[in-house]
């Protein structure tokens, strides 16, 4: 007998000498019926067509447990996911909020975002309409064809849409397309003759917004991206 084989008959010996002496050992760790291989209720192991019902059982709960643990770690990796994608947008609002000029709001839009949201692309579009700021003409904001926004939403009546897939020529997000693999576009409804407005925001990854995301944060930042900028083109036309 090799010293091994010596060392595993004595640690045999050990464990099943400390249960006969805990009989109660696995009714006080059930966890471990989940890695422990039962025997056969049936001598030989062989018990032609009778069904073991206790080991089918057995093997049922096991297979239970198993799911529960993954419907359980599938939940909690989600309730993290949601609490930082929650995180990030309260910040991004707060920054929204905090800017001191439109041109500040503007960058935060452009540039801050990009940090604040994880992504790697965002831009700010206006359709042009009645009104002529020429004030804006300096900031980052990127002027478009009037009912590009309906084009780009599929609709006149779609607030956001969530694209898994797509490309851009550099119409939306300019210098930045090339990187852009998937996106987000959000109405903006603005007053001062603009018909409409976007904002848009993608990811170099592909699959990162897709439709089967929930969109009320989403549409909590545009809200209040959209009263800001009303609120600072109010003060540039007066």
């Amino acid at each position: 007998m090799t010293s091994k084989s010596a060392r595993t008959q004595v640690d045999a010996i050990q464990v099943s000498g400390y249960l006969r002496e805990n009989p109660d050992f696995l009714v006080e760790h059930p966890d471990l019926l989940n890695i422990l291989a039962p025997p056969s209720r049936w001598e030989g192991g062989d018990g032609g067509n009778v069904v073991d019902m206790q080991t089918s059982m057995l093997d049922r709960m096991r297979d239970e447990s198993t799911d529960l643990k993954d419907a359980a770690n599938l939940l909690i990796s989600t309730t993290r996911s949601n609490m930082m994608i929650q995180t990030c947008t309260h910040a991004a609002v707060i920054a929204i909020l905090s800017a001191d000029s439109l041109e500040r709001l503007v960058q935060v839009v452009c540039c801050d975002l990009l940090l604040l949201l994880d992504i790697d692309a965002a831009s700010l579009c206006l359709e042009t309409g009645e009104e002529n700021f020429k004030s804006l003409d300096e900031t980052k904001i990127r002027w478009i064809s009037t009912k590009a926004v309906n084009k780009v939403l599929g609709g006149a009546e779609e607030p956001i849409q969530l694209i898994e897939h797509t490309k851009d020529g550099g119409g939306v997000f300019g210098e930045a397309a090339g990187l852009v693999k998937s996106a987000a576009f959000c109405r903006l409804q603005l007053g001062f003759g603009i018909p409409n407005g976007l904002l848009a925001l993608g990811s170099s990854k592909k699959g990162a917004f897709h439709s089967g995301q929930g969109t009320d944060l989403l549409i909590f930042l545009t809200r209040v991206l959209e009263l800001t900028l009303d609120q600072w083109l109010a003060k540039k036309k007066n």
